[in-house]
């Protein structure tokens, strides 16, 4: 059975977004800012990387990580800059 669940975290003044929709072959799309920068469609419930780049100057590359299961999805910020993966939180649409 397929379910939708949503993700977002503001970084470097940016909104970074992902949808992981689990299922037989789950899929995770990133908006940055409300635009589509990144997908990813996956065959397992392990990490899948999704690399992005924010709109600075110049360009910070980023990786949203997605867990889709096994149990609830989650989702995870990384950074080279931090080193320290920032939690996005879930929400509820």
């Amino acid at each position: 059975m397929r379910a939708r669940h949503h993700f977002h975290i503001d970084y470097l003044g940016h909104s970074v977004s992902a949808t992981v929709q689990t299922g037989h072959s789950p899929v995770v799309e990133v908006l940055v800012d409300g635009k589509e920068t990144g997908y990813a469609r996956t065959h397992a419930d392990g990490p899948t990387d999704v690399g992005i780049e924010l709109p600075t100057d110049p360009p910070t590359p980023v990786t949203v990580r997605a867990t889709p299961g096994p149990g609830d999805p989650r989702c995870l910020l990384l950074t080279e800059a931090d080193g320290e993966p920032q939690v996005m939180a879930p929400r509820p649409y």
